[in-house]
């Protein structure tokens, strides 16, 4: 059954691609307009210009829509900064952030892909996916860190990049007010204070 093919495992080309590109662009705008709820397969062909088979042939279900719509996102997202120092990528990494949740469609975007992951398990998983393909991009800027002595041995460098975003999501989805260079920069600012100190230091179990 289509709905058994992990969504975004084959990689296709040519003319595959552009539906699958114009599929996925379809799905970005009903999920703006109408949210998971009201995410239609039918609907989506509709939008992109192409048969409602070829869609439930490839994603089967909503679900397997939205998961492979996350993959592309991750793979699609700005890589790494290397400025060489750990202040100066966690601060790129914040303003990445920042820039994506102000956007007015992706933001909204990442809102209504929130709302569906709380509700619906296999589109959590996805988003859990999307968000570890991003912390796993960022990681070695922690490392390399650590390596130049500017963070002790045994940090968590999955941590520190967590913390980075952790207050832009907060005024994102719950805090309110701005979500401004001022809130990035103190964000990249505490985490890299933090990691220096030894905050995000992996205990050892005894």
């Amino acid at each position: 059954m289509a709905d058994e093919v992990e969504p975004g495992t084959v990689r296709p080309g040519g003319r595959t691609a552009r539906v699958r590109a114009a599929v996925l662009r379809a799905a970005e705008d009903a999920l703006i307009e109408k949210g998971f709820a009201g995410l239609d397969l039918a609907d989506v062909a509709r939008r992109a210009e192409v048969g409602k088979t070829t869609v439930y042939r490839r994603w089967g279900t909503v679900a397997g829509l939205v998961a492979d719509l996350l993959q592309d996102m991750a793979e699609q997202s700005v890589p790494r900064a290397e400025t060489g120092s750990l202040r100066g990528d966690l601060a790129a990494n914040a303003r990445l952030v920042r820039e994506t949740l102000a956007d007015p469609r992706q933001g909204a975007l990442f809102k209504a892909l929130i709302a569906a992951a709380a509700g619906e398990e296999r589109t959590a998983a996805a988003l859990h996916r999307f968000y570890g393909t991003r912390i796993a991009e960022w990681a070695p800027c922690v490392e390399r860190a650590v390596e130049r002595g500017e963070a002790p041995v045994g940090t968590d460098a999955a941590e520190v990049i967590r913390a980075v975003s952790a207050p832009l999501y907060y005024r994102f989805l719950v805090g309110g007010g701005p979500l401004d260079e001022e809130l990035a920069a103190t964000a990249a600012e505490a985490a890299a204070v933090a990691a220096r100190a030894g905050v995000y230091v992996r205990t050892q179990a005894p």
